[in-house]
């Protein structure tokens, strides 16, 4: 969108926790252009166009603090971001979502600001955003507006995106409870609620544990009847009709007044009530033949129609329904009375709202007829006009909670109706003069039983007390101290990620729990990987937390996807962060160490109250982290002579480390041996540093997970990191008698720690193949590769497959300008060539160390060396693998 010189760059939906908000929220980069320099207060009228178009500016408090700061600040003048952000929220309450977080601040590019909006359905908050912005730049430069139409628009796409009133009150009370919801369409009402082994859905009202057979049985309506009758339940005598003349046979066999209604009919639609001669009849059959399956004929019950909801075996609440209709002055025609009763802002269309709209359809001219009316017909001042018989709130009818006035034996009656249907959420109704005294009394009756009952005739009567029913339905899916969530360690940082997400994994395994994990690799379920590539985001996370087998979730979380989406889940039980390094700077507005620290900051915002963050006290800009923890914080570090781990454990903390070559858990100033080093033998007795920290998260991790102990040590002495367990992850093994090292390290801290686990030694050269991302700055190339110099001999430099819009060789050529003079050096056009050179001008005894980019692509290349250096017919196995 551009306009008057404003430009809408990039619109983001962060779905989960993020950098600016525990919530939901759009990020828009906005350039206001020449508007930088044009405050509110320069734009004559402004202030009083905008408010006058939406009124409810007028209590927003910005940082003034009190209703009508923000209008205040118009007056004393302020800029188009931060208008747009207040539109936007504003909107959004005109839209019936109750949303209040917003924020806008600048970039540090002249004009270019960032503005941050809490939302609750997506696609209606980005087209809030936008009509926030038209119509402010509208109201600045005294533009033509409709305003009202806009709105209207805006809460017709409301209607189409938003929770119906049932889901909505079970998605509340679920999240009362923090029970997870994640929403499964994004127009519908599938929600599934609860992750993994725990996870139950909802659609409406209706659950997974619905039973599919007890929902057939309410569709077809004589067959409900003649199972409640079976055990003494009051039900109309009726028969289904396939013709308008069979309709008025059965009518006088049954004796007028009669019902019709679709045999397989909900909401209310085609019931026609209170049917008294032929001409109704057929009239009626007209209408309630346009739905599915045959017609019931039934006979009619005098009294108001009550509907009773069960829940779980126990009446929760009922409501009286009466039909929709409106009150005559004297002057206006029926048609406009509907018109001004519409105009009710709890009306809308559908069943999005409290109430519905009145329709003066088929079914309401024949209710009309009864009574001597069309629809231009002028009521008596005071006189009621019904249009409609049925009292469904779906046609426009209004509802009265009855709850507390219910006769107990009433309540007993639909209990067992929705006993005999084995229907764990059933809305029973029921017709009779007075539902205190009870049904036998009175000649009253069950009508129907209803296995997805609408719910907001209960949340929110028309009159009388409201009744929370979302709450009986969540205690039922989820009783008071069971499961809805599976234990989630979340693992952040710049290196050690992955490896760190299979060993915490490993544990879980050796602990006997099915494991669903991510990593850069793929995402696995129970070791099989069932998504390939990197899947360190919250779309991967999201498939691992929705299956329904995962008993345990390790995810791995970049940096990338906390930007690009916010993190997959709401909150975790372990925030782990391995380390910081320079990695990824100048990418997505992240320059500086400590904009990357915030980032990846967002895991440990994340940790629940109950939960752990897991830092690395080594480092200390992870371990000032601990001030963002809501949870207990567990610190490791290589050794106990750590400052910070001392200051933690004289306060009674928890930490991990080393003490006499044996990794040692304390809390407080109870310390236990765990396992020594040399049983943890991907740390080569401790020898290498990075394998050594890994170790240590994993395991502060996993004891913080509440796992035992004993298998924590089990799972560190039977974790290998080689090529099929943890692939680019420091895999050493030999080649033609050669040392071969494959690794992903791509930073200067992943490059430091390479060069302290391979030192040079007398008598063999090291010989690196590397390629570097291009999506880091000059510098941090520069460093990464720099930091290989010490200890390789001579090098194959390549261009990734994918050069992130740099020149072919430009990375190659940097990091040949850093080299030594007299160093050995080759150029190759991608990975496999450099494999292949690599090991060409390698000889026996040599090491070969391989950065990979596309590690599966490198297992490849080794492989067929492999292969063919087995073959002793074959001379020079590079060209063979060439072929």
């Amino acid at each position: 969108m551009t306009a008057h010189g404003v430009t809408v760059r990039k619109i983001q939906a962060l779905r989960g926790p993020n950098l600016y908000a525990y919530k939901t929220v759009l990020r828009v980069e906005l350039d206001i252009g020449p508007l930088e320099e044009r405050p509110s207060n320069s734009f004559p009228g402004f202030v009083e166009r905008l408010t006058s178009w939406l009124p409810g500016l007028h209590r927003h408090e910005c940082s003034v603090g009190r209703p009508g700061g923000f209008v205040e600040r118009l007056h004393r003048g302020t800029y188009l971001a931060h208008i747009t952000e207040h539109v936007t929220i504003a909107l959004q309450n005109e839209m019936g979502f109750d949303v209040g977080y917003g924020r806008a601040r600048g970039t540090g590019e002249p004009g270019v600001y960032t503005v941050v909006v809490a939302y609750q359905e997506e696609e209606p908050a980005r087209e809030a955003f936008r009509v926030a912005l038209e119509m402010t730049l509208a109201a600045m430069f005294d533009e033509p507006y409709d305003a009202p139409a806009a709105i209207e628009r805006l809460k017709d796409l409301a209607d189409e995106y938003r929770l119906g009133p049932s889901t909505k009150a079970i998605v509340d009370a679920a999240r009362k409870r923090r029970i997870p919801v994640k929403r499964l369409t994004p127009t519908g009402s599938l929600v599934q609620l609860g992750y993994g082994v725990y996870q139950k859905r909802i659609m409406a009202s209706q659950t997974s544990d619905t039973s599919a057979i007890a929902v057939d049985i309410c569709q077809e309506k004589p067959l409900t009847n003649t199972i409640l009758r079976a055990v003494g339940i009051s039900v109309p005598e009726g028969r289904t009709v396939k013709s308008a003349d069979e309709a008025w046979d059965v009518a006088q066999d049954l004796g007028l007044p009669v019902i019709l209604k679709p045999e397989a009919g909900n909401q209310g639609k085609g019931v026609m009530v209170n049917l008294r001669s032929e001409a109704e009849v057929r009239a009626a059959y007209a209408v309630a033949s346009q739905y599915r399956g045959d017609v019931l004929v039934e006979r009619h019950i005098e009294g108001d129609d009550y509907r009773l909801l069960v829940v779980d075996g126990k009446m929760v609440a009922a409501a009286r329904r009466d039909p929709a209709q409106v009150m005559g002055d004297g002057k206006s025609t029926i048609a406009q009375l509907v018109e001004v009763a519409n105009r009710d802002p709890r009306r809308r269309p559908g069943h999005s709202s409290s109430l519905t709209r009145i329709r003066l359809d088929d079914a309401a001219q024949v209710v009309l007829q009864q009574q001597g009316f069309t629809g231009d017909s002028v009521p008596a001042a005071g006189q009621a006009v019904k249009l409609r018989q049925n009292c469904n709130l779906s046609t426009g009818g209004t509802a009265a909670d009855v709850t507390d006035v219910v006769h107990p034996s009433n309540a007993r009656l639909a209990e067992l109706a929705a006993q005999m249907l084995n229907l764990d959420i059933a809305g029973i109704d029921l017709l009779c003069k007075d539902i205190r005294r009870p049904l036998a009394e009175q000649g009253g009756a069950i009508v129907e039983v209803n296995a997805a009952p609408g719910l907001r005739m209960h949340i929110q009567p028309t009159s009388g007390v409201p009744r929370d029913v979302g709450g009986p339905i969540i205690d039922m899916l989820y009783p008071p101290g069971t499961p809805s969530r599976i234990p989630i360690v979340a693992v952040t940082g710049t290196n050690g990620k992955t490896t760190v997400v299979r060993l915490v994994a490993h544990m879980f395994e050796t602990a006997r729990r099915r494991v669903g994990f991510t990593s850069t690799e793929g995402t696995y379920i129970r070791g099989e990987r069932i998504l390939e590539g990197d899947c360190s985001g919250p779309k991967s996370a999201q498939a691992v937390l929705l299956h329904p087998r995962v008993e345990a979730a390790v995810l791995e979380v970049a940096r990338g996807g906390i930007l690009r989406e916010g993190l997959g889940f709401d909150w975790c039980s372990v925030g782990v962060v391995t380390n910081l390094s320079s990695d990824h700077l100048g990418v997505g507005g992240i320059d500086t160490m400590e904009q990357l620290a915030r980032v990846k900051q967002v895991v440990v915002e994340s940790v629940a109250e109950e939960g752990a963050a897991v830092l690395n006290a080594d480092d200390p800009r992870v371990a000032e982290m601990a001030a963002a923890s809501k949870g207990k914080v567990v610190y490791f570090g290589r050794s106990p002579e750590n400052p910070i781990l001392q200051a933690h454990m004289l306060q009674g903390g928890s930490c991990v480390f080393v003490e006499n070559n044996i990794i040692v858990t304390a809390q407080g100033h109870i310390r236990q041996m765990l396992v020594e080093l040399e049983r943890v033998t991907f740390t080569a007795g401790g020898t290498l540093r990075f394998q050594l920290e890994n170790a240590l998260a994993a395991t502060a991790a996993a004891w913080a997970s509440g796992l035992n102990p004993a298998l924590i040590v089990r799972a560190l002495t039977t974790f290998r990191t080689d090529m099929r367990t943890t692939p680019g992850r420091f895999n050493l093994f030999g080649l033609a008698e050669r040392q071969v090292i494959l690794d992903y390290g791509h930073n200067v801290g992943a490059m430091k720690a390479l060069g302290e686990a391979l030192p040079r030694t007398e008598g063999r050269r090291t010989l690196m193949a590397i390629g570097l991302p291009g999506d880091r700055r000059d510098e941090d190339i520069l460093a990464t590769f720099q930091e290989t110099l010490s200890f390789v001999d001579e090098y194959v430099l390549y261009d990734l497959k994918d050069r992130r819009d740099r020149a072919a060789l430009e990375i190659p050529q940097m990091m040949k300008s850093c080299l030594p003079p007299g160093t050995p050096f080759h150029f190759a056009k991608d990975q496999r060539e450099a494999i292949l050179r690599a090991f060409q001008q390698t000889r026996t005894g040599d090491r070969m160390v391989i950065i990979a980019d596309i590690v599966h692509e490198a297992l490849e290349v080794l492989e067929a060396l492999a292969e063919v250096d087995e073959d002793a017919a074959c001379e020079n196995p590079v060209e063979r693998v060439f072929e």
